[in-house]
């Protein structure tokens, strides 16, 4: 399928309403998994990727280009949409249109764009700073000016609850949506009753809500963030999560016993296969063996 057609479908999905579950994966055997389970969309983390490939925290050492060829990996192995948080957008609003129009030929679906400082910093992190809201709207101007899809999402992020409180992050989120948004994101609202106020406050324009296992915010079941009109349901690092304990498991095993088979904590050799379409290549190989 083509890029195009995949963000046409992505969009009038969430045009027609119902929440969308949506993991992060920080590499292309993430995406397959994903995809392999059977979920609606994908998303790139930027603290997955810098976690992941640097070995560092979430504090704006990921750049363009690494965002980029990640993008492109994960689109050779999915057709799921891709929506790729893009930080702050790596500097003003001409940074910002080079961005997107890096991302969109890379294969992204959606860019998510932030409004805090640069360099950036998790949004469960204490510490955050936002710029002013000019600037911040110049970024999102920016995005939706440089798409070449129109079916190319601009999801905008705010931080502000941590800095100017609840009221000031949907404020800048009705400016984004004058400026081109399509999906408005408020990161770690901290009470059950603001995420229960975004949907109302905002309605009209998908949500996209982040829990962070351990994070800020409050843990809400997807049926309930459903019914309350979240357009996104984002997990950006469960997968990363997951495999880091279930590397810390295995490992630890095989540190303590010396040994490892296919009853530790392991997924199989045939599993391991499974996941990377090792029998395609097989077939793609005999296709084209030299008489």
């Amino acid at each position: 399928m083509m890029n195009h057609e995949i963000n046409k479908a992505f969009r009038a999905r969430l045009e027609k309403g119902g929440a969308v579950l949506m993991p992060g994966a920080a590499n292309a055997l993430a995406a397959r998994v994903i995809d392999g389970l059977g979920f609606e969309a994908v998303y790139i983390s930027g603290a997955g990727l810098t976690n992941t490939f640097l070995g560092m925290p979430d504090l704006g050492f990921v750049s363009l280009p690494e965002i980029a060829q990640h993008t492109a990996t994960i689109r050779n192995t999915t057709e799921l949409p891709i929506v790729v948080d893009a930080d702050t957008g790596f500097g003003n609003a001409l940074n910002v249109h080079h961005t997107v129009r890096t991302l969109e030929r890379a294969g992204a679906s959606a860019i998510q764009l932030e409004d805090q400082v640069n360099p950036k910093r998790c949004g469960h992190f204490s510490g955050k700073e936002v710029v002013g809201l000019g600037e911040a709207r110049s970024r999102i101007k920016a995005a939706a000016d440089a798409r070449i899809d129109p079916n190319f999402l601009i999801v905008a992020r705010t931080d502000a609850c941590a800095t100017d409180g609840f009221d000031a992050a949907i404020e800048r989120a009705e400016a984004f949506i004058e400026d081109g948004a399509d999906v408005t994101f408020i990161e770690a609202p901290r009470s059950l009753e603001n995420i229960r106020d975004i949907p109302k406050r905002l309605a009209g324009t998908p949500q996209l809500i982040n829990l962070v296992v351990g994070g800020k915010t409050p843990i809400i079941d997807f049926a309930e963030l459903d019914e309350l009109g979240f357009g996104l349901v984002l997990y950006a690092n469960v997968a990363l999560q997951g495999a880091l304990k279930g590397m810390d498991d295995a490992l630890s095993m095989l540190k303590a016993d010396g040994r490892m088979d296919e009853n530790g904590p392991v997924a199989s050799f045939e599993v391991r296969q499974n996941a990377v379409k090792k029998t395609y290549y097989d077939d793609l190989e005999r296709q084209y063996e030299v008489e």
